[in-house]
């Protein structure tokens, strides 16, 4: 989203609800846990994983078998899950964090709750698409536009090269089973597929339906399976009279 800086997070997310559909799960970080917004995102039919603030109190309605519960968050019927995360580090360093999540997906059985601990921890890999487009694709440099219309026009085009290798790359992977999408190189496909447009060829796959270039090219070079990895979050203000706090990270989705 494009606009003003003094506008938050939660402002600029209601302005893409009526892109969701039924078949998508949301995941957020914490703050977008307003009884409103999660009665406007539930009304889409679109499922929800996110965190909740510290402060927010849960009746629990119903004791379920994996530790979970039922609850409800304003007019929405939800599910509490309570996470613990401990992390030891290669050098023996041991620390950990908790938090609590609430998910529309009540069905226990269906959802355990350790499935939905793990898959929200993906939830950071949003963090990545912020990587690869701004030291991958414009190598750290700034956009060159001085005006906003110029500005956007770089933006969507930057948005829309990241999204089209993304799908490729996850197609590849698709295309032999059991290969982590984490695994295929977003440098790989970029640098394929600037290959492509300096000698225009290869741009059309030689037959329907098959990979393409790009996609093959990422197969052939998948990186290592991704080790485990952790960060601390510090506080960034630097007039804060307070240390920062060392917790894992939690995981991709809306929010930052």
């Amino acid at each position: 989203m494009f606009g003003p800086t003094h506008v938050g997070e939660t402002a600029y997310a209601q302005r893409l609800l009526h892109l969701l559909t039924p078949d998508m799960l949301v995941l957020w970080d914490k703050g977008f846990d307003a009884n409103a917004f999660l009665a406007q995102v539930t009304a889409t039919s679109a499922k929800v994983l996110g965190r909740l603030r510290s402060n927010r109190r849960t009746p629990v309605l119903a004791r379920l078998d994996d530790g979970s519960y039922l609850s409800a968050i304003g007019t929405v019927h939800v599910r509490i899950i309570d996470a613990k995360i401990t992390v030891t580090c290669a050098d023996g360093t041991v620390f950990s964090g908790s938090y609590r999540l609430a998910t529309t997906l009540t069905d226990a059985r269906r959802h355990p709750a350790r499935a939905l601990v793990n898959l929200y921890h993906e939830r950071w890999e949003h963090q990545s698409a912020y990587y690869a487009l701004r030291h991958t694709i414009l190598a750290g440099r700034n956009l060159r536009s001085c005006d906003q219309a110029g500005l956007e026009q770089e933006m969507w085009a930057l948005l829309t090269l990241y999204q089209a290798l993304r799908t490729m790359m996850v197609e590849a992977a698709e295309s032999v089973p059991g290969t982590d999408p984490d695994r295929c190189s977003f440098a790989v496909a970029l640098q394929t597929a600037r290959d492509q447009v300096v000698q225009a060829a290869g741009i059309v796959p030689d037959e329907p339906g098959s990979l393409g270039l790009i996609g093959r090219r990422v197969l052939d070079r998948l990186l290592a399976p991704r080790r485990h990895r952790t960060s601390t979050r510090k506080v960034k203000s630097p007039i804060s009279r307070y240390g920062s706090g060392r917790q894992p990270r939690d995981a991709a989705g809306l929010g930052g």
